[in-house]
């Protein structure tokens, strides 16, 4: 039975990697004045244009994908007689891994042949952006179902995500900062250094005043981390700051040879809790101590 890996639009892997790979995928909604968009990797809605209206005042929300939706793209390729992976975004900051469980059950009800794997990588952002590149790798040179899903369980706490946030506002409206806390650090200029955690929640590590000290500790957090730096694929991912993203790129290049670096906007997904200025570092190293 061939193996198909659906992933959901918090991966924000670039489209051209999406398209190119007819990797197929399940956005997430974002609710932006009033209006309902899917996200989808940054074609309907655009970045351009949702990073304009943040910095036009904007506060966007987001929503999981529901259980029909997963149902549907379960069904469509359990009657194409395909095994199916979900990677889904951390459980810890979506339903989506518990609406695809819900409707994993209901199509193996429906479906006796069914055979579906839904997996928490405990990951977001380019973070589960890494992962889901690492396995369409290992799917393209002929992996089996189960080596992949073994590849995933092994490696998912290896996956590092450090970011910086420029605008706290968005932590506070999202219950992730206090209003103290958010106000103070803007007037000092404090940028908190934030991390997803063992269990694959967001964790404020460090504050530091500064974003090019921020930026600094982004490279001191991946030496600390890494393993093997001549084989990483590493993923930089932006909030409408590709300056920061290229000087980021630049820094690491100088440090270490890696093997690639792959460098995306942050989608509306993560944006609406991050806004504007966020950067993040991810890559596959040492096991999450956190």
């Amino acid at each position: 039975m061939n193996t198909v890996i659906i992933v959901d639009s918090s991966c924000d892997l670039p489209l051209e990697f999406i398209e190119n790979n007819d990797i197929p995928s399940l956005g997430l909604i974002c609710h932006l004045d009033e209006e309902e968009y899917i996200d989808d990797f940054g074609k309907t809605l655009t970045y351009e244009y949702f990073y304009k209206k943040i910095r036009e005042g904007s506060m966007p929300t987001t929503s999981q994908i529901n259980v029909y939706r997963f149902q549907e793209l379960f069904e469509k390729y359990v009657k194409q007689e395909k095994a199916i992976i979900y990677l889904a975004m951390s459980s810890k900051m979506s339903g989506c891994f518990s609406s695809a469980n819900i409707a994993k059950q209901l199509v193996e009800e429906e479906f006796q042949n069914a055979d579906i794997t839904v997996i928490d990588t405990k990951s977001a952002c380019i973070g589960e952006g890494l992962i889901v590149y690492n396995v369409y790798n290992m799917l393209k040179n002929g992996a089996s179902k189960e080596e992949i899903v073994n590849w995933v369980e092994e490696n998912k706490f290896n996956v590092h995500h450090w970011f910086i946030v420029e605008d706290l506002i968005h932590l506070k409206k999202g219950g992730r900062l206090s209003a103290v806390k958010a106000n103070i650090g803007t007037l000092l200029k404090i940028k908190p250094v934030i991390y997803i955690d063992k269990e694959g929640g967001l964790k404020n590590v460090n504050n530091i005043r500064g974003r090019k000290k921020a930026l600094k500790s982004l490279i001191d957090k991946f030496e600390e981390n890494m393993i093997d730096d001549e084989n990483q694929v590493i993923g930089i991912s932006h909030g409408d700051c590709i300056k920061d993203a290229l000087y980021l790129k630049e820094m690491v290049q100088e440090r270490f040879k890696v093997k690639e670096i792959i460098i995306n906007h942050v989608g509306p997904v993560i944006a609406s809790h991050t806004g504007v200025g966020m950067l993040s570092l991810c890559f596959i190293g040492k096991e999450r101590v956190m």
